[in-house]
C-alpha cells in the first residue's frame, strides 16, 4: 500500500473500489502493527495511519492504567510530545471509555463533557473531536482513540466507522504487547530487586546499610520518610543511626514504645492510613520536629530463626495511603535483608568492642604492652610509649633489657607457668635505654583453650614525681583538673576564669531533716557517704565534674573544664541513672528495715563563668552565673510539681537523644522577670512506676494547652483523664486543683499562665 495518498478517500469511485481500498487499509494496519515489537511502536503506527486517513491535525491514543484509574497517552503528534494523564472518568475520552460508545463532536467547547484544561496547559485549540473505544476481541475496553480537528471540513459518520475499524484491527496487537510489556516490567523489577538485595547483602558498615535501606525503601514505596530500627538486646531498646550534619547520631527508645514498639513486641505489621485517628500514635514527635505524619506503614524484621530483630517504619505515601501490595513488598524486602542487618550489626558490635578496647588502651594513663609466646612485643599503647620514650611494638623484649633487668624474663616465665598475675610495686626498670620508676603487673594472656599459650601482658604505672604530685593534688580538687594542670606544665591559665557553655545539675534529698533526726550524727554521716558514693559514680560515668557537696545537695557540671559535644545528654543520662540507682538502693534499704529516700534534680544549660575562686589562702574551682542559679531553682521547683527531674528549655533544645518528657509550665524564678519553659523528664519510669505513660503525656499536653487558653473546663477534663490512667500522677492533680480555683475566680484578660516562684 502506498505511504502517501494522492486522491481523497471519498473521491469519485464506486462502492466496490472504496470497499477494496478500506480492506487494503485495514490489512495495512494489521501488517504494520504485526511488524512492531514494542507497544510504543504500534502506538506511533496507529496514530500515523489514523491521522493521515482521516486528514486531521492530531491524534492521541489513551490506554487505561487500572492501578491508578487514569487514561495515559503514550504518543502524540504535533508539538505535544509529553505524556498526558487524565482520570478515566473525565472529559470526552473518559466518557467514551466509561460508556463504550463512540463520540463525534464538531464543536468541542459546546460539549459539556469537554475538558479544556489540556488546551490551557498546551496552548492548542481543539475544534472537533472523533473518539472511539479501543476494544479487544473479547469486548474489553483497554483505552480510547481520539482524533482532533479535521483539516478539510467536519468529521463524518464514515470517519467514525473507519476509526473504529482501524482501532479494532490494532487492538489485538496492542493487548498482546501490553502483556509482554507488563511481563518485562515485572521481570525488570524482579532483577532490580535481586541486584539490590545482592548489593545490600554485601554491605557490612551498619550506618551505610541503614542509610541504603532507608533510601531504597523510600523509592520503592514512593514515601516521604523511612526509618529502620534494630533491637539492642543488652538494653532492650530500638535504635537507628542517622546523619546529623557531619556527624552520626543515634536514636534510641524503649522497645515497647510507640507504633514501632508495638510492631516489634507483637511481630505483626501495622498499616495506619490516618495517623492522627489512631490512638496508638504519639503526636509529640511531630510537634517537636514540625513534621505532619499522615500515614504509617510499619513491618517487623524477622530473621531465619523467626525472631524479630527490628522494624521498618515508612511515613506518608505520596499521593495516597499505603496499600496491601506495599505492605507485602516491604515484608519481602525486609525478609531478604534481615541476614545482612544481623551480619552488619554483628560486625558493628565487633568493631565497637575493638574500638573500645583500642580507645581504652590509648586513654589509659598506665602503659600496657603485650607479648607473644616468643616475647616479641605485639602491641604498645600511648602511655607505654610515653613512659619509655620509644615505640616498642615489634621489638623483642630480651633485646630491650640490660643485665640488671633480666629478672623480668624470669617473672614472665613464672607467670606463664602458674597462670597467675604478679604485682611488683615501685620497681626501677630500664627498657630501651630509658630508666623509669613504675608499679609493674605481669599477667598471662588466657584463651578459652587452656593448653594454648597466647603470651603475656605487662602493665606499667608511672610513679614519677609528676604522678606523685597529681595523686596529691587530686585529694584536694577534681582529678580531671589536676591532670589538666599538670599536663599543661603546671600553668594555671585555665583556672583564671573562663566563660563557656555548660549544663549545670543540682540534686537534693527529700526529707533529709527527718533522716538526720532519726540517725543521729554518725548515722547521718554514714548515710551521706553511701549516698554520695552512688550518686557521684553516676555523674563521673558520664564525664561530669563534681563541683561541690552542699549539705545533702550535689552540684555538678557537664562541659567544664572538659567540653563534650553532647554535654546536655550526658547530664540528663546521669540524672536518670541517679534516680534508678537510688530506687535500687531503696530496695536494699527496705529489705534491711531502713528508711527509703527520694530526691529532686534540676538541669539548666547556659553560658557560665568558671575559674579558681576564693581567697589567696583557700580557693575552689567552681562555676557561677545566672545559669547556675536557674538549675538550683529548678531543683527546688521539683517539690511544687511533684517531679524528680526538671530541665529548662535551653537544655531540652540541645538534646541529641530522644527522651520521654512533658512540658509542665512557664516559670519565673525568684530574682528574674522573664519566664522559662520547664520540662519534666520521665525516662526513669517503667510501666509499673508510671502506667500508661504515653497516653498520660498526650492528655496532659492537651490539658496544659487548654489551661493556658483559659479553657478550664476542657483542661479539667484532660487532667481527669490523666488521673484515670495513672492515679498517682500528682502533677495532673496539681493542675486540676489550679483549674478548679481559676474556674471559680477567673484570671484577668492579660493573664499569661506564668507561675512566679517566690522561694528559692
Amino acid at each position: 500500500m502506498s505511504q502517501a495518498r494522492t486522491e481523497p478517500r471519498n473521491g469519485a469511485r464506486g462502492p466496490s473500489a472504496r470497499a477494496l481500498q478500506r480492506a487494503n487499509l485495514l490489512l495495512d494496519v494489521s501488517r504494520r502493527c504485526a511488524q512492531e515489537t514494542s507497544l510504543d511502536g504500534i502506538l506511533d503506527v496507529l496514530i500515523d495511519l489514523t491521522s493521515r486517513e482521516l486528514n486531521c491535525e492530531r491524534g492521541t491514543l489513551f490506554l487505561n492504567d487500572p492501578t491508578s484509574g487514569e487514561l495515559v497517552s503514550r504518543a502524540a503528534q504535533g508539538n505535544l510530545t509529553r505524556e498526558i494523564r487524565v482520570l478515566n472518568s473525565l472529559g470526552i475520552a473518559g466518557a467514551v471509555f466509561q460508556s463504550g460508545e463512540p463520540a463525534l463532536i464538531n464543536d468541542a467547547y459546546a460539549d459539556e463533557r469537554f475538558n479544556s484544561s489540556v488546551d490551557e496547559r498546551t496552548g492548542y485549540r481543539t475544534e472537533s473531536i472523533l473518539c472511539v473505544p479501543v476494544r479487544t476481541m473479547s469486548g474489553d475496553i483497554i483505552g480510547v482513540m481520539q482524533s482532533l480537528n479535521k483539516r478539510d471540513g467536519l468529521f463524518t459518520a464514515e470517519d467514525l466507522a473507519l476509526l473504529e475499524d482501524m482501532t479494532r484491527q490494532a487492538a489485538v496487537a496492542i493487548k498482546n504487547l501490553q502483556h509482554i510489556e507488563q511481563i518485562e516490567r515485572a521481570r525488570s523489577k524482579e532483577m532490580l530487586f535481586l541486584d539490590l538485595v545482592s548489593s545490600i547483602n554485601s554491605e557490612l558498615d551498619l550506618f551505610s546499610l541503614l542509610n541504603r535501606l532507608v533510601e531504597e525503601t523510600i523509592v520503592m514505596l514512593n514515601a516521604e520518610r523511612a526509618t529502620v530500627f534494630l533491637h539492642d538486646t543488652e538494653t532492650d531498646t530500638l535504635f537507628s543511626r542517622v546523619s546529623s550534619g557531619s556527624e552520626i547520631s543515634e536514636i534510641r527508645m524503649p522497645s515497647h514504645v510507640g507504633i514501632a514498639g508495638s510492631v516489634f513486641t507483637s511481630a505483626q505489621s501495622m498499616n495506619i492510613p490516618y495517623a492522627y485517628a489512631d490512638l496508638r500514635f504519639n503526636p509529640a514527635f511531630d510537634r517537636q520536629t514540625n513534621y505532619f505524619t499522615r500515614s504509617i506503614l510499619c513491618v517487623p524484621i524477622i530473621n531465619k530463626e523467626l525472631r524479630t530483630i527490628g522494624v521498618t517504619q515508612v511515613l506518608n505515601k505520596k499521593g495516597g495511603i499505603f496499600t496491601d501490595e506495599d505492605e507485602q513488598r516491604l515484608k519481602a524486602f525486609t525478609a531478604q535483608v534481615a541476614i545482612a542487618l544481623e551480619n552488619s550489626k554483628l560486625f558493628d558490635d565487633v568493631r565497637r568492642v575493638k574500638n573500645y578496647n583500642d580507645s581504652m588502651l590509648s586513654s589509659m594513663s598506665n602503659g600496657v604492652i603485650t607479648l607473644d609466646p616468643t616475647l616479641k612485643i605485639v602491641t604498645s599503647n600511648a602511655a607505654a610509649r610515653r613512659i619509655w620514650d620509644a615505640d616498642l611494638q615489634g621489638a623483642n623484649l630480651p633485646d630491650l633489657l640490660d643485665d640488671d633487668g633480666r629478672w623480668l624474663l624470669d617473672k614472665i616465665a613464672a607467670v606463664q607457668a602458674n597462670h597467675v598475675s604478679d604485682v611488683l610495686p615501685d620497681v626501677t626498670l630500664k627498657l630501651g635505654g630509658r630508666t623509669s620508676s613504675v608499679n609493674l603487673t605481669v599477667s598471662p594472656l588466657v584463651s578459652e583453650d587452656d593448653d594454648k599459650k597466647l603470651g603475656s601482658m605487662l602493665m606499667f604505672e608511672d610513679i614519677s614525681a609528676e604522678k606523685r604530685m597529681k595523686s596529691t593534688m587530686s585529694r584536694y580538687m577534681d582529678p580531671v583538673i589536676a591532670a589538666q594542670m599538670l599536663d599543661g606544665d603546671g600553668r594555671l591559665d585555665m583556672l583564671g576564669g573562663v566563660s563557656a557553655e555548660a549544663t549545670i545539675m543540682f540534686s537534693d534529698i527529700r526529707g533529709f531533716t527527718t533522716i538526720t533526726e532519726s540517725y543521729g550524727a554518725q548515722g547521718t554521716v554514714s548515710f551521706l557517704n553511701d549516698y554520695f558514693s552512688l550518686m557521684v559514680d553516676c555523674i563521673t560515668r558520664e564525664g561530669g565534674m563534681l563541683d561541690k557537696f552542699i549539705g545533702d545537695a550535689i552540684m555538678a557540671c557537664f562541659g567544664l573544664p572538659v567540653p563534650h559535644e553532647d554535654d546536655p545528654d550526658r547530664a540528663l543520662r546521669a540524672g536518670i541513672a541517679m534516680i534508678r540507682t537510688l530506687w535500687e538502693w531503696n530496695v536494699e534499704r527496705r529489705a534491711k528495715g531502713l528508711k527509703t529516700v527520694d530526691m529532686g534534680l534540676g538541669l539548666n544549660t547556659d553560658i557560665v563563668v568558671s575559674g579558681n575562686i576564693g581567697s589567696p589562702k583557700r580557693m575552689d574551682y567552681t562555676v557561677i552565673g545566672d545559669g547556675v542559679n536557674l538549675a538550683s531553682r529548678l531543683e527546688s521547683a521539683c517539690k511544687a510539681y511533684s517531679a524528680r527531674i526538671l530541665a529548662s528549655e535551653s537544655t531540652v533544645q540541645r538534646l541529641r537523644g530522644t527522651y520521654r518528657m512533658r512540658e509542665i509550665d512557664l516559670v519565673v524564678v525568684k530574682g528574674k522577670t522573664e519566664p522559662v519553659r520547664v520540662f519534666e523528664v520521665l525516662d526513669y519510669h517503667d510501666a509499673a512506676s508510671f502506667p500508661n505513660l504515653t497516653d498520660v503525656v498526650n492528655q496532659f499536653t492537651d490539658g496544659v494547652a487548654h489551661y493556658r487558653a483559659t479553657n478550664f473546663a476542657k483542661a479539667m477534663e484532660r487532667f481527669e483523664r490523666c488521673l484515670a490512667l495513672n492515679p498517682e500522677d500528682k502533677l495532673s492533680q496539681t493542675y486540676l486543683d489550679r483549674c478548679h480555683i481559676l474556674s471559680r475566680d477567673p484570671p484577668p484578660a492579660d493573664w499569661n499562665a506564668v507561675w512566679v516562684m517566690t522561694e528559692k
